[in-house]
């Protein structure tokens, strides 16, 4: 005859405990096997027992097996029932048909049938079978979202114990006592979901459903043929688990991309790039450790800093391919002034109105990632000609475009060509609406550096600034960003501003020789014998540059103040202090609550302005004696043929 054991088993949900009885021909007392691995329960079962319901005694005694809940005589202890009571009634935790582990609704239904168990151990009794059978359901779904690589263990397992006997008859106890570490390494301690140490070389391509193989292929290789799956189609996953699977792959797969090949920077770049957020950057000391390429390191560091190579997901060597292809566009006409220096010039400075003013904060990444786009394309494919000059010349470019926004247009359309290449396209990351939205800011900023939407921008801007609000539209506040970046050399420090100026005078001079060559007339500033450099520039500061930079900064003031927290008003009485509409009484201004910004703009305009001013003075004395110098050439002539003139006469 076998002996009965006493055996108390214990079974903790929300922090409750409940008891298994004992058979019913001996009463319950402390002791067994199962006393010696759990001693800290805090109720012996013999008071359990006692407080035992009728109907659970005769169930006792007729020698079923059945789970008794410990009353503690408190209601809603137990935390609240997560579905209400009727939604638990109706599950049925006795049905045979459980539902598959693998749907994508196993885990909801698991779920539900924990709290129905759990509401029936609260409310009385349940069947160890029934408790079994659910608990068990729900163990195999928690186990499906797992990755379950069993067999690829299983594998190696096999290859290493066949490895081992291998180095065992090559007498190498070294690398034996590595196979004896390997095979001592439980399955589950070297397969964890998302583990950071894991090797991308330990996830297997099985592992992985097709469809999942299927996108990776054709986001991270080139494809020659059509792919089976149309692009505006997503994958779809059979189960949590695959998700799960794919989500893991394509993470390690980008770790492993991106922390591989990244570019390297000389220590020269790195010592010039250091000053990289100051106003006065010297973009030319750049171009030359860079071995002029200053586009490709400059806009490398801008987008690290500001994590967008990360979070759109750039393939290092697709972003130096655009960046070097955008190089050579702005290298096509070999321009004194409009390449790709100034393009590097103007995407210093943007980043130093987005860090330096706090604007950053104002958009999200979607909008700073256009705005560096756009500040490193906006003159892209450049002629070094004006588009009156491909207006009145009638060039292909001017009937392609309408004679509208000539080069504007043609910079736009060409960085988007090349971005439609594969090996270019750092935008593949992007959703549609993602690249609607880029496409869009980047349009309207780039169409806004046309010279002759200056004044009317300006005067629209400070209309919206009249009205006090802080809601304006984004794409205008970037376009005004832009343009003032776009004409701001000659609010830098002197050096860098005159070596700007010597180049784009250059250049304009280059197209007045174009121009007397075609018999057009002179465009303003092309005339390299007439044109006064001095007074040029000094207008400039004066009625273009000046007035842009005061604009934006009373934009950005606008916009980077908080705006007052809006209460309803219950009283007719202002509050103490308060200004009224129609009111005389004393309060605070609008301007003394604006967020000030840092405007070093300000004293280079008036430094660089004084000094023009001087070398105006000078030019107006040269030219003077100038003048005078061909005045007294002129006068010998005219005296000696009045002499001829009065010897004809007496001859």
């Amino acid at each position: 005859m076998v002996e009965h054991q006493r055996v108390r088993f214990t079974l903790r949900v929300d922090d409750v405990d409940y008891f298994v009885a004992s058979p019913p021909d001996r009463p319950p007392t402390i002791g067994g096997p199962a006393e010696e691995e759990d001693t800290k329960a805090p109720v012996c079962p013999e008071k359990s027992y006692g407080k035992m319901k009728k109907g659970q005694q005769q169930q006792q005694q007729q020698g079923s097996l059945t789970i008794v809940r410990r009353s503690s005589g408190k209601k809603g202890e137990y935390g609240r029932e997560g579905p209400d009571d009727a939604a638990l009634e109706a599950v049925d935790l006795a049905t045979e048909n459980l539902p598959a582990v693998d749907t994508p609704d196993a885990c909801d239904k698991a779920a539900l049938r924990l709290r129905a168990l759990l509401r029936q151990l609260q409310h009385g009794e349940i069947s160890a079978d029934l408790l079994s059978k659910n608990l068990m359901f729900a163990v195999k779904v928690l186990e499906t979202v797992y990755i379950d690589e069993t067999k690829e263990p299983r594998k190696k397992e096999e290859e290493v114990k066949g490895d081992t006997e291998k180095e065992k008859s090559k007498e190498q106890p070294t690398n034996q006592l590595q196979v004896q570490r390997r095979l001592r390494t439980p399955v589950w301690a070297s397969r964890r979901l998302a583990d950071d140490d894991d090797e991308l070389s330990e996830v297997q391509p099985d592992a992985v459903p097709p469809e999942v193989r299927e996108w990776l292929t054709a986001t991270f290789t080139r494809q020659v043929g059509p792919t089976k799956r149309r692009s505006e189609e997503k994958p779809k996953f059979k189960s949590v688990a695959h998700a799960i699977r794919a989500g893991i792959f394509v993470d390690r797969i980008y770790r492993r991309v991106t922390s591989s090949a990244l570019m390297q920077f000389p220590p020269s770049v790195v010592k010039v790039l250091k000053t990289l957020d100051d106003w006065s950057f010297d973009v030319f000391a750049l171009n030359e450790a860079t071995n002029r390429q200053p586009i490709k390191y400059l806009t490398y560091d801008l987008l690290n800093r500001y994590g967008l190579f990360h979070k759109f997901k750039m393939v290092p060597s697709t972003l130096e391919n655009f960046l070097t292809r955008i190089e050579e566009g702005y290298c096509k006409y070999r321009n004194p002034y409009h390449n790709n220096l100034h393009a590097a010039d103007v995407a210093q400075t943007v980043h130093y109105m987005l860090c330096q003013t706090g604007l950053m904060n104002w958009l999200t990444d979607l909008e700073i990632f256009a705005t560096l786009v756009a500040a490193l394309i906006h003159d892209f494919e450049h002629t070094g000609t004006t588009n009156n000059f491909h207006v009145m010349s009638g060039t292909e470019t001017a009937l392609l475009y309408n004679d509208r926004a000539v080069l504007e247009n043609h910079h736009i359309s060409a960085a988007f060509r090349l971005l439609k290449e594969e090996d270019c396209n750092i935008l593949q990351s992007l959703s549609a609406e993602e690249y609607r939205e880029f496409r869009s800011l980047v349009i309207d900023m780039v169409l806004a550096t046309d010279m002759s939407f200056h004044f009317q921008q300006l005067k629209n801007m400070k209309s919206i600034l009249s009205l006090g609000e802080n809601k304006v539209d984004k794409s205008k506040v970037l376009s005004l960003v832009l343009h003032c970046c776009d004409i701001s050399h000659p609010a830098k420090r002197w050096d860098l501003h005159h070596r700007w100026t010597t180049r784009l005078l250059e250049e304009f001079f280059r197209q007045g020789d174009m121009e007397r060559e075609l018999g057009l007339p002179f465009s303003p500033l092309c005339d390299r014998n007439n044109t006064m450099i001095a007074e040029s520039q000094i207008g400039f500061i004066d009625f273009i540059v000046e007035p842009s930079m005061g604009v934006c900064s009373d934009m950005l003031e606008l916009i980077l103040t908080p705006q007052p927290p809006t209460t309803t008003a219950t009283t007719t009485q202002p509050p103490q202090g308060a200004t009224d509409i129609g009111s005389n009484v004393p309060g605070p201004s609008k301007s003394e609550n604006k967020t000030a910004i840092k405007k070093p703009w300000v004293n280079c305009l008036v430094e660089n302005k004084r000094i023009w001013k001087e070398k105006a003075l000078h030019e107006t004395a040269f030219k003077k004696k100038k003048e005078t110098a061909e005045e007294s050439e002129d006068q010998p002539t005219t005296n000696q043929k009045k002499e001829e003139e009065s010897s004809e006469k007496v001859t």
